[in-house]
């Protein structure tokens, strides 16, 4: 009876420590949708990073998952806090200077963010930029609604791996 007790026991640990990694450390997350088109595709399955963040900080050109409303959006961080951020002729100004993208987009129009980043805050898009809803329209996004980081792709075995 003592051992049957101590095998149910060692199950109960494996599933805490599971439930513990996928809710403070890992996570998969499913793409929904095209704005991250070509780096991702809609319905890539991707391993979520919720504990970097702990120990670095968020960096420009980062792919982050972020909680708005019920929905979780994956986009590309390219705005950081007290910076402003424009586009002109599809090149990418931060504070007025010309900063090269070194992933494929599609074409950006022109806009321009007068009013600096707030403290904690974050400018965010899409890659495929005509249908990507995100920081030129839903506004700064908040570090607290940054879940993490991502870059693998874990599913379709065929896409299997980091996408920058």
């Amino acid at each position: 009876m003592k051992e049957k007790y101590k095998e149910i026991l060692s199950y109960i640990i494996i599933i805490v420590v599971v439930l513990l990694i996928k809710h403070y450390v890992i996570t998969p997350i499913k793409v929904n949708g095209n704005s991250m088109n070509n780096t991702l595709k809609n319905k890539d399955i991707m391993i979520l990073d919720k504990i970097s963040y702990r120990f670095q900080e968020i960096e420009r050109f980062d792919i982050v998952v972020i909680k708005k409303g019920n929905d979780y959006l994956i986009k590309r961080v390219i705005g950081m806090p007290g910076e402003t951020v424009e586009y002109k002729n599809n090149k990418l100004y931060i504070n007025g200077k010309n900063i090269d993208e070194k992933f494929i987009h599609e074409k950006t129009n022109d806009f321009i963010m007068e009013e600096k980043i707030p403290d904690d805050c974050y400018f965010v898009v899409g890659d495929n930029r005509p249908v990507s809803n995100d920081s030129r329209y839903i506004g700064v996004i908040n570090k607290k609604d940054i879940l993490g980081k991502t870059s693998l792709v874990i599913f379709p075995f065929s896409r299997f791996g980091i996408k920058k």
